[in-house]
C-alpha cells in the first residue's frame, strides 16, 4: 500500500479504525520549528468523532502524543513520530461485515485487493486515518505562517452557497455545526443533515477551499504541477469523487476573451480564473479550488448486497457513521492542501540563486 505523501516533507501513517492506535511519521520537518502542539490539538478536534449531534457519535479523545523529532519545544530535524490511541471502538458492531461487502465502500475492492481485511469500522480503509494527515498538515502550516488556508463547506446535497469565496465572511465558518459561512444555508444545511439521519440515510456535498498568500513560482511546470498535487491530495482523501480549480468546469463555456486574467499594473490579475496557478505554477493571486464528496457507503437502511461467495444477501448498516462527512472534513481538506504547499515552499528554495 502507498501510505506516504510528499516529496520533501513526507508523511507515513499506519493504523486502522479500531486497532490500538493510528499515527505517523513525518520526516522532512526542519530544524528550528518551535511547534505549537496546542494548534495541532485544535486541529484534531475540529476533526474528531463526537464533536456535534450532525457527526458520528463515537467519542474519541484524539490527544497526540509526540514520541520523537521534537525537543524543548522545537524540532531537532529528524523524524517526527506521534500517535493517537483508539479508544472508543465497538467492534461488534460490524460482525455482520466479516463476509458480506457493503455497497459502494471498499470492504469489496479491499477484499479482491489482498484476499484478507480488516472488517472492524472498515480498517484501513475508514476516514479515521485522515486524523494522522491532520496532524501532519498542522505542522506543516507552522512552516508557512504567511500563507492562509481556509476551507468551508460549500453545498450540502442540494442546498448550495452561489456566492464566491470573496463575497462571504469566512469569519463565520466555525459559527455553525455545518463549518458554512453563510448563515441561512448552512441551517438549511443542518436541517438536511438531521432529516437524512433520521431516515437512515447519508448525503453529499462540496467543501471550497482558499488559499492566500502564496508567492509567484511555487510549483513544477511538467508533471508535479501545483494543480495536480492538490487534486491529487484531494482525490485521496476518503469518499472524493472530484476536483476543480479556478474557472473549472464553468470555465468550458467560456470564451478566450472573457476567460483570460488580464494583469494589472502594479500587480495582480482581474478575474483570476486560473485560480491562483498559470502552467502549474502559483501566480501570487489566491488560489482557490472546489472538493466534491460523496454520500457516506454505510447507511443505517436494508440494502441488497452479496457475500464473499458472491450469494445475495440483506444487509442493513449499524455501529456509528456520519450522515454527512463534509463538517469534519473540513480541517480534512486544509492540512491536504498545507502538506501539498510547504512540499512546493521546499522545493522553491532551491530552483535559482
Amino acid at each position: 500500500m502507498s501510505n506516504t505523501w510528499g516529496k520533501h516533507f513526507r508523511l507515513t501513517t499506519f493504523g486502522e479504525s479500531h486497532g490500538a492506535s493510528i499515527g505517523g511519521i513525518i520526516d522532512g520537518c526542519p530544524a528550528g520549528l518551535a511547534l505549537n502542539l496546542a494548534a495541532v490539538q485544535e486541529a484534531l478536534d475540529r476533526r474528531k468523532p463526537g464533536q456535534s449531534k450532525i457527526t458520528t457519535q463515537r467519542k474519541e479523545l484524539d490527544e497526540v502524543q509526540i514520541l520523537s523529532g521534537v525537543f524543548e519545544g522545537v524540532t531537532t530535524g529528524t523524524p517526527i513520530g506521534f500517535s493517537i490511541a483508539n479508544q472508543n471502538q465497538k467492534t461488534k458492531d460490524y460482525s455482520h461485515l466479516q463476509d458480506t461487502f457493503r455497497p459502494s465502500h471498499a470492504d469489496f475492492t479491499y477484499q479482491e485487493k489482498y484476499g484478507h481485511r480488516d472488517y472492524r469500522g472498515g480498517g484501513r480503509a475508514s476516514a479515521r486515518e485522515t486524523a494522522c494527515r491532520v496532524v501532519g498538515g498542522a505542522i506543516a502550516k507552522q512552516l508557512l505562517p504567511q500563507v492562509r488556508v481556509q476551507a468551508y463547506v460549500s453545498s450540502v446535497g442540494l442546498v448550495e452557497v452561489t456566492e464566491m469565496y470573496h463575497q462571504l465572511d469566512l469569519s463565520l465558518t466555525e459559527s455553525n455545526l455545518v463549518r458554512c459561512p453563510h448563515p441561512a444555508k448552512a441551517e438549511k444545511m443542518q436541517e438536511a443533515i438531521e432529516t437524512c439521519r433520521k431516515n437512515g440515510d447519508s448525503l453529499g456535498g462540496t467543501i471550497c477551499c482558499v488559499v492566500r498568500g502564496v508567492p509567484a513560482g511555487w510549483g513544477e511546470p511538467v508533471f508535479e504541477k501545483l494543480h495536480a498535487q492538490l487534486g491529487s491530495a484531494m482525490l485521496g482523501i476518503n469518499a472524493v469523487k472530484g476536483f476543480e480549480y479556478g474557472s473549472g468546469f464553468a470555465g468550458t463555456q467560456m470564451k478566450g476573451s472573457e476567460h483570460n486574467d488580464i494583469f494589472k499594473p502594479g500587480g495582480g490579475t482581474e478575474g483570476n480564473f486560473s485560480g491562483g496557478i498559470q502552467g502549474g505554477v502559483s501566480n501570487g493571486e489566491d488560489i482557490y479550488f472546489k472538493v466534491a464528496f460523496k454520500p457516506v457507503a454505510t447507511i443505517m437502511q436494508a440494502q441488497a448486497s452479496v457475500n464473499e461467495k458472491g450469494e445475495a444477501v440483506v444487509l442493513e448498516g449499524k455501529g456509528r457513521h456520519d450522515p454527512c462527512v463534509l463538517p469534519r472534513a473540513v480541517p480534512i481538506v486544509e492540512a491536504m492542501t498545507s502538506l501539498v504547499l510547504v512540499d512546493a515552499w521546499l522545493a522553491s528554495r532551491t530552483n535559482k540563486i
